[in-house]
């Protein structure tokens, strides 16, 4: 009996749910572990308070002197919340949260020690950036790096400690996080828009971005998990033999919560109310063992932490209830992967939503004007969108018949898609009185009643409008949400600047009025967008071809989806709009590839290991037994022997193909990730283990699986998938 598995199994059979006290309404705790406004107000001076909330408003600089009074009033708030320690939070580019801890300590001599946390300490530190990812920004021996407070995402307390919200910077400026650049795409968009609702709105001065991610995930018992090499080790499953059993029943999909989950769920939910973080919505999704969570919209760059916070929350939480968060992609085959659909829109410090139809013509044609120009973004920049998701771990989920595909689509619905064909045939140049009401009374008037009708999804586009708000759906479940909004807000911040130069251009040269304009220039843009609009499967080889035909990317890889961000078009949008410089571009292009090769070249190794070590191994023992069964029948029954053990000799036949071929897999996959670390281009290496050595894991797959139901499932040594899968 192979002793790992079955205790594993064994050990998760006896689980008992957690019990969770829940003695306060949610209200009441929600954001107790948070340095927010009503936290502010009670530790805080009236002059640092208006600095900090100005500072989030405005964007405003903090002095060093209002920092320090900012600072000893965190302090006492955390040390009353029971915090020992604090730390820079902050996102670099490993696609996980960093920190360093140090003390509220500090001695004073005379054998005496005080509590001390100053404005310095808050605003700025220099942690150790020898060891993050830099894309070539600064040498190894140049370990100084920057993180900086960012007053807009409040101070929280996590495991005794305080967590300070930072961007992550090198010695000579450049970005070395997620955030900045995030910070930065929100600002200009901020900006664009701002300027584009002054046509509808005097009275607008900001824009915020909201985002409202959905958190996929499978719960797996630590045990079993433990017992599986591949899950330990790449977070997914490099062999298994579907299950007799899968989701073909659609019988988990929003059914009853199990006893276990549940209760890890509500300990979840506790956590993030404590923290802040605004989460509503549970269910359990398509495959066995996969859930899903959701919070309510918050503006972007702080549901971007808060998402970047959960991931690690969920993590830790896990380990109290005996369970592994599995967030991979893909880390079943056969089954749905896993995803987080980001919904994206526009709202004004007015309170409108750009993205909802209003009450009057007027505030419907700025709905239209931020949704074509929206569409139009996506139309121009549909290349550089797919690799804002790109990842070797999203890669086995696009396209996989439960995500949309690599081809970046819009769909709007049939209602919508009317409208826009009834726009279209807008006169060019002054719109007549007659023009102007009917389009005003038919057309634009009638938008709300239209996407009240029209809620459909589809689930095969990867950019869906649902209604007031944009869905990409193709995110990936283990992505850092600030790749994809960083992008969407900039191309759509680039596409309301050109949208506002055209628009004056008609106004001042050519004496339109301002609705004659917009109208015009929207018409055109609905014409040289409509190549990105799809209403039907994504998954079909005839939507393939139309898309090739239309123009549209279909780049299926990473190495592929990667290469539009370090063109010439994609560097100078990002630095004409001071988003990222042309270093900070070649950086995150680099780090993504060699990001890529190592994820590839980490799961050849595993695959090789457990197909060697575990599985081969494992038919040769049982393959031995056969064997011996067959020697016995052979001195039993003499020549008649082949009579009673044919099965036998054809199984032991069976098995030494398998073996054989595992074997000469293994070492063909060997040799060529040797040859690929020989290649001195990152583009080649990356080619290389994109289209030599993966290709080779389903062939290995593949004889592995076959062993799995040949061989007695006694001596089998890994965690089957119907024990991953259907162990609750």
């Amino acid at each position: 009996m192979s002793t790992l598995r079955f205790h594993a199994v064994k050990a998760s059979l006896k689980r008992k749910p957690l019990k969770i006290k829940e003695d306060k309404r949610r209200s009441e705790i929600f954001g107790s572990n948070v340095f927010n406004e009503v936290a502010m107000r009670q530790y805080l001076t009236k002059t640092s308070l208006n600095s900090v909330l100005e500072a989030i408003e405005k964007g405003t600089k903090i002095n060093r002197l209002v920092a320090d009074h900012i600072s000893t009033g965190m302090k006492e708030w955390a040390i009353s919340k029971g915090a020992t320690h604090y730390t820079h939070w902050f996102q670099p580019l490993t696609g996980a949260t960093a920190e360093k801890h140090d003390a509220f300590f500090e001695t004073i001599g005379d054998g005496l020690a005080i509590e001390k946390f100053g404005g310095n300490q808050l605003v700025q530190q220099e942690p150790d950036a020898s060891s993050f990812p830099n894309g070539g920004i600064r040498n190894t021996f140049e370990a100084r790096g920057y993180t900086a407070w960012d007053p807009t995402s409040p101070a929280f307390i996590y495991d005794k400690t305080l967590c300070i919200p930072t961007v992550f910077v090198s010695y000579t400026g450049e970005a070395l996080d997620f955030k900045t650049p995030l910070l930065r795409a929100l600002q200009v968009v901020d900006n664009a828009a701002v300027a584009v609702c002054k046509y509808f709105d005097k009275n607008v001065k900001s824009v915020r971005t909201s985002l409202g991610w959905e958190q996929e995930y499978f719960l797996i018992d630590t045990a079993l998990a433990i017992s599986r090499p591949d899950i330990l080790l790449t977070g997914r499953t490099l062999l298994g033999h579907s299950p007799a059993k899968g989701q073909q029943l659609d019988d988990h999909y929003f059914g009853t919560i199990p006893a276990r989950a549940m209760s890890y769920m509500r300990d979840l939910e506790h956590q993030c109310m404590l923290l802040g973080i605004p989460v509503k919505t549970r269910h359990n999704e398509v495959a066995p063992n996969q859930f899903e969570l959701a919070p309510i919209f918050e503006e972007a760059n702080l549901a971007v932490d808060h998402n970047s916070l959960l991931m690690d929350i969920m993590q830790k939480t896990a380990k109290r209830h005996s369970f592994t968060v599995l967030m991979h992609e893909k880390p079943f085959a056969g089954v749905n992967g896993s995803g987080k659909h980001n919904n994206w829109s526009l709202s004004t410090n007015t309170g409108v939503n750009l993205l909802a139809p209003g009450k009057t013509p007027m505030s419907n044609l700025q709905f239209l004007t931020f949704f074509i120009n929206t569409i139009k973004a996506v139309q121009t920049h549909e290349e550089l969108l797919r690799a804002s998701i790109a990842s070797a771990s999203n890669d086995h989920r696009l396209g996989a018949n439960e995500a949309p595909p690599a081809i970046i689509s819009i769909f709007i619905g049939d209602q919508l898609t009317k409208v826009l064909g009834e726009l279209e045939t807008v006169t060019k140049g002054k719109l007549s009185p007659k023009e102007i009401t009917d389009l005003k009374l038919n057309v634009v008037g009638k938008i709300p009643e239209v996407i009240l009708d029209n809620t459909d999804r589809n689930r095969t586009s990867s950019f869906a409008f649902t209604g007031n708000k944009f869905e990409f759906r193709a995110v990936g479940s283990t992505a850092n949400c600030a790749k994809p909004m960083t992008v969407l807000s900039t191309i759509v911040a680039n596409q309301l600047k050109e949208f506002k130069v055209e628009v004056d251009e008609l106004i001042n040269s050519k004496s339109m009025k301002k609705d004659d304009a917009i109208f015009n220039v929207l018409r055109e843009y609905i014409k040289t967008s409509k190549a990105i609009l799809f209403e039907g499967n994504g998954y079909s080889e005839a939507w393939e071809k139309e898309a090739k035909k239309r123009g549209l990317s279909n780049n299926k890889t990473t190495p592929e989806a990667l290469q539009i961000k370090k063109a010439k078009s994609t560097i100078a949008l990002f630095d004409n709009l001071g988003v990222m410089n042309k270093v900070e571009s070649e950086a995150r292009y680099e780090i993504e590839m060699e990001d890529y090769i190592h994820h590839i070249q980490i799961e050849s190794r595993v695959i090789g290991d457990i197909a060697r070590n575990h599985v081969v191994p494992t038919a040769v023992r049982y393959q031995n037994i056969l064997i011996e069964n067959v020697t016995g029948l052979k001195t039993i029954y003499g020549d008649q022997f082949k009579d009673f053990a044919k099965a036998q000799l054809v199984l032991i036949k069976e098995i030494s193909e398998h073996i054989e071929t595992i074997n000469t897999t293994v070492t063909k996959m060997t040799e060529a990730r040797k040859v690929c670390n020989k290649e001195a281009s990152l583009e080649k290496r990356a080619d290389g283990y994109c289209n030599r050595v993966k290709p080779l894991f389903a062939d290995i797959r593949y004889h592995c699986d076959k062993l799995e139901i040949m061989i007695d499932d006694e001596l089998w040594p890994l965690t089957k998938y119907r024990e991953l899968l259907f162990t609750k």
